[in-house]
């Protein structure tokens, strides 16, 4: 091959690059030929003039077909690897933070609730301080049960400084999240926080806090996402809240308040902190918000099944250690009181064995089967619970002292317990290893 030939062979090698890449570069290969026609020219005499140079060797000549080869190749993979990362693209927003904060700031309010204990003499009155997000223009509040709920009065301070009272629309203990309600604005509309309807937050992705904590007001703080899917202690396996752990400082008071993706968007709402820890806080994913928000808004509240029964899956520890023919499935340790389980006869367990410093009551009936489904595993039961509706009938299969039996009960509806939520945030505020327990329950 004549040296005259080595810019054909480049233009090739361009030609399929562009090609490879596709989109926008493939429409600029087409482009060349035209262009080329229209240098023809230039490009004639051009290589007349390179004709006098020596031939190209013939090695040279497979080195430069392999390497045109091995280039397309690589360019290929690089497009297909391209192409399966954009189907979650990464946003770039270019906001800075004093700009998402002027945006969103506005929207943050601060509560001030109060409760009346007529059995409490020396301390009727207990005040708490919280945050809130306007999520509607005409007055709704998204903010967390605890602050809220099972509070004689409830008042919001605007962004403006002007203070008004709030009513209750609904709440739900179980996720800490509930929504008040304000009197519409005598002209215009309330700024709205925007909620994020994305559900692919990354570890490690900035995020960023505004709330009132120490009654603070309006203070911005600045973080990543630590991790996902954390779980508080404390809540049965029907009731596990998936939450977003951050570095981003979150103190009494900040509480209800939003936290904030780069773009400014609400990603969750602020719940918890682990006292003994530093930098260790927790909020309720805004996916997991909005799932709750129309029952709240509808009802007051959000149905849930409930038999009322607490235990443990059978370990193989167990087993071992007690060297007793034991059955796989979910030991019953105990009922909730007038719970479905306890009047369908069911039994807890009486007798305490601690295991890695973990209580197991044994004794109790031991639950292997719903409606036909096996108990032997999380799995198992996830699939049964995802079933369950307020009104079915179950069909349990149990064993109880060696022997096998069956009793069908009745699903209820879950009845609202204000010490179920004061249970799980003060296990977070008291440095308890978040999903240290084995407990489940439904």
């Amino acid at each position: 091959m004549p040296w005259s030939q080595v810019p054909l062979l480049l233009q090739l090698i361009g030609l399929g690059v562009l090609l490879s890449l596709g989109g926008q570069y493939g429409a600029l290969a087409l482009l060349l030929p035209l262009v080329r026609m229209h240098w023809s020219g230039a490009w004639s005499a051009w290589r007349r003039a390179a004709s006098a140079w020596p031939p190209l060797p013939t090695p040279a000549r497979g080195v430069a077909i392999l390497l045109l080869i091995a280039l397309m190749m690589v360019v290929a993979r690089l497009e297909a690897q391209t192409r399966a990362h954009g189907k979650q693209p990464v946003e770039s927003c270019q906001d800075s933070l004093p700009v998402i904060y002027d945006r969103v700031a506005p929207a943050v309010v601060s509560i001030n609730a109060m409760s009346i204990d007529p059995y409490d003499v020396d301390h009727r009155l207990d005040r708490v301080t919280g945050s809130g997000l306007i999520v509607d223009s005409t007055g709704l509040i998204l903010t967390n049960s605890h602050v809220v709920f099972g509070r004689q009065v409830i008042t919001v301070t605007l962004d403006k400084g002007v203070t008004v009272r709030a009513s209750l629309v609904g709440a739900d203990p179980i996720f800490d999240i509930a929504l008040l309600r304000i009197p519409p604005p005598d002209s215009g509309s309330f700024p709205v926080a925007p909620l994020s309807d994305r559900g692919d937050l990354r570890i490690g992705a900035e995020v960023y806090a505004i709330g009132n904590p120490l009654g603070l007001n309006q203070t911005l703080t600045r973080g990543i996402v630590s991790a996902t899917n954390r779980m508080l202690p404390g809540s049965g396996w029907s009731l596990t809240e998936p939450l977003i752990q951050t570095d981003a400082a979150i103190n009494p008071g900040s509480s209800g308040g939003p936290l904030l993706d780069r773009c400014g968007r609400v990603v969750g709402i602020t719940t918890a902190m682990l006292q003994e820890a530093q930098n260790i806080g927790f909020a309720v994913p805004i996916h997991l918000a909005r799932t709750v928000m129309p029952e709240l808004l509808s009802q007051g509240h959000v149905s849930r099944p409930w038999l009322g029964v607490q235990g443990q899956f059978v370990m193989p520890i167990l087993k071992d250690l007690l060297r007793l023919p034991l059955v796989d499935g979910l030991m019953v340790e105990a009922l909730d009181p007038g719970s479905p389980a306890e009047r369908a006869g069911l039994r807890g367990g009486f007798y305490e064995l601690t295991l890695n410093g973990h209580p197991v009551l044994l004794g109790g009936d031991i639950i292997t089967q719903v409606n036909g489904v096996r108990l032997d595993s999380s799995a198992g039961l996830a699939s049964v619970l995802s079933e369950i509706k307020v009104g079915n009938s179950l069909h349990l299969t149990l064993v109880r002292a060696g022997q096998e039996l069956t009793q069908d009960v009745s699903v209820e509806e879950r009845p609202i317990q204000m010490s179920e939520q004061g249970a799980r945030r003060a296990a977070a505020a008291s440095g308890e290893v978040v999903g240290a327990g084995w407990t489940t329950g439904f």
